[in-house]
């Protein structure tokens, strides 16, 4: 129910990114103006067959499109752009970010065929005005350059929104978070912190990405075959520490994978990743070099089946498969419902003879999100009045409220939202006031929001029981049928071993067809729903299947 809009006050509407790890976007709207924070997307469920991407439902900024005034994206993680090309595509805006954001939104728009949208490029410390809103970008670090913070200055307040962050002393690029910023508008006074919760059950610290360049050095010294690290594509400053280790140890580079190779094409470009052109090469000369002289960068560290890895895994590669003398190592954690994807590449990995190195072996992987000990500095140091935890799954934004109460926030004053909520805030109250459209538009190769819940549940049904299709043949003016009953099965059992079923299907078929003697068109509609509960008891009664029954007629 949409809530009546109190125009002296924020409002704060998340359409994305609570109770899911992805799909991060968040509407700030005061007045006559509004700005969005990210543009995220998610990998489907296991429970979405034939899904490739899922990204927000964003009615509501459609319903209010006069009020926009740009998009603000945090960093260039598929979790906060993916969903970009769909979205800017019907809801252009300018667009602020980083280079190296807006470099990866640029290749996605022009792989969409999408033009006429503003990228504006930013650095850390720089302030854009957008209507009311004066948005401040704040370095932090992460793992992906340009990662930023934002200090959102609003009529009501000042909103610090964390993006995705880890507080690194020792960045690969050297480039550390800003603290001292975070610290400055603690002084002058934060109204509200929005703090993202990936890691907030985790204690201590996280690690230093520069540990994660110190186990490549000694697997790298290790080595006497050739070695492939899988990562994912948006990781530059741990593509950039494979290739000092290669460097180090005399290996050429070979990047492996459509998103590798196009990411690091960008950071190159930018100069985000250094990588001399003499160490590069191609996948189709790697045969040329000793396999002590190659160092290969690919995709696949979780477990998709049409990356690198994994083709190389199973052979299906085109021009590299796995040897027992490679050593490949896993750089990434699973994410949250890939574990038993990255499991069985592993595993197949492992039956090739290869040394496989993966996280529970050796430090080669390290977060890029804060565990509770960073989280609770950036608490210390905004010292805000209100707090929303963001970026997390509801155990993960219940233990950071929790966090946030045990230091000294009030209980009214902690608000966890959910997706589509409205968040109503002013200087001196924070409260939730009703909710507005929301959820997940499933996008199916060209199809976006065309497959819904119905389709998904005929989807698993096919892929749980299978199908079987009754075809029959009306003759129009005797009103009988002529040819069939016919049963064709798809996925359901194999009809050359299943005469006997087949035909007590089609005897099922027709006993409801002779029922209604003459056949009428009119008929039709309850001859096939006849039709389609007769087989389907025969068949429940035989094998305790309910596959999808398709009656067809045809007239003749």
């Amino acid at each position: 129910m949409a809530a009546k809009k109190d125009k002296s006050k924020l409002r704060i509407i998340p359409l994305g990114g609570l109770g899911e790890i992805g799909k991060n976007i968040t509407v700030f709207e005061y007045g006559d103006d509004m700005i969005v924070v990210d543009i995220g997307s998610i990998f489907p469920r296991e429970d979405m067959p034939g899904v490739d991407l899922v990204i927000p439902d964003t009615t509501y900024i459609e319903k209010n499109i006069s009020k926009l005034r740009g998009y603000v994206i945090t960093h260039g993680h598929e979790d906060h752009i993916g969903a970009s090309p769909y979205v800017l595509k019907e809801l252009p805006a300018p667009v602020y970010g980083s280079r190296i954001a807006l470099a990866l939104i640029d290749a996605k728009l022009k792989e969409h065929r999408v033009g006429g949208v503003e990228l504006n490029v930013i650095e850390p410390g720089d302030t854009v005005k957008l209507g009311v809103f004066k948005v401040e970008f704040i370095k932090v670090n992460h793992s992906i350059a340009g990662s930023c913070a934002l200090a959102i200055h609003t009529p009501v307040g000042v909103i610090v929104h964390s993006g995705d962050f880890k507080v690194d002393y020792t960045p690969v690029d050297g480039a550390r978070i800003d603290l001292g910023r975070f610290a400055e508008l603690g002084q002058k006074g934060v109204l509200l912190l929005m703090c993202e919760s990936t890691n907030v059950e985790r204690p201590g610290y996280t690690m230093s990405e520069r540990t994660v360049g110190e186990t490549f050095m000694n697997l790298f010294e290790k080595a006497d075959g050739r070695i492939i690290v899988a990562m994912f594509a948006s990781n530059i400053h741990r593509i950039q520490l494979v290739v000092d280790a290669a460097r180090q140890y005399g290996r050429k580079v070979c990047l492996v994978g459509r998103s590798m190779i196009n990411v690091a094409k960008v950071a190159m470009q930018l100069g985000d990743l250094k990588i001399p052109p003499a160490d590069l090469v191609a996948a189709e000369d790697i045969d040329d070099y000793p396999d002590s002289k190659i160092a290969i960068v690919t995709t696949g560290s979780q477990g998709e089946p049409m990356s690198g890895l994994s083709r190389m895994a199973f052979a299906e590669h085109r021009k590299l498969s796995i040897r027992s003398t490679d050593m490949v190592i896993v750089s990434a954690t699973p994410i949250p419902g890939n574990e038993k994807s990255v499991s069985r590449v592993i595993n197949q990995l492992v039956r090739t003879g290869a040394n496989v190195i993966y996280e529970a072996l050796a430090e080669v992987h390290v977060s890029g999100h804060a565990r509770r000990e960073e989280i609770k500095l950036i608490h210390a140091l905004t010292k805000p009045k209100f707090f929303i935890p963001i970026h997390g799954e509801y155990r993960h934004l219940y233990h950071h409220a929790n966090l946030a109460k045990s230091m000294g926030m009030p209980e009214e004053n902690v608000l966890i939202p959910e997706i589509g909520d409205v968040v109503e805030l002013d200087a001196k109250s924070m409260k939730s006031a009703g909710m507005v459209q929301s959820g997940a538009v499933l996008v199916d190769g060209l199809g976006v929001g065309d497959v819904g819940s119905v389709v998904l549940r005929d989807r698993k049904l096919l892929a749980e029981d299978g199908m079987l299709i009754v075809v029959m043949g009306v003759d129009h003016e005797l009103g009988e049928v002529v040819t069939g009953p016919d049963i064709i099965s798809r996925g359901f059992v194999y009809m050359r071993e299943a005469d006997d079923l087949m035909d007590g299907a089609r005897e099922a078929a027709r006993k409801a067809i002779e029922e209604y003697g003459q056949i009428d068109s009119s008929d039709w509609s309850h001859i096939k729903t006849d039709v389609r509960d007769s087989v389907q008891k025969y068949i429940y009664d035989r094998l305790k299947r309910k596959p999808m029954i398709l009656p067809i007629i045809v007239e003749i």
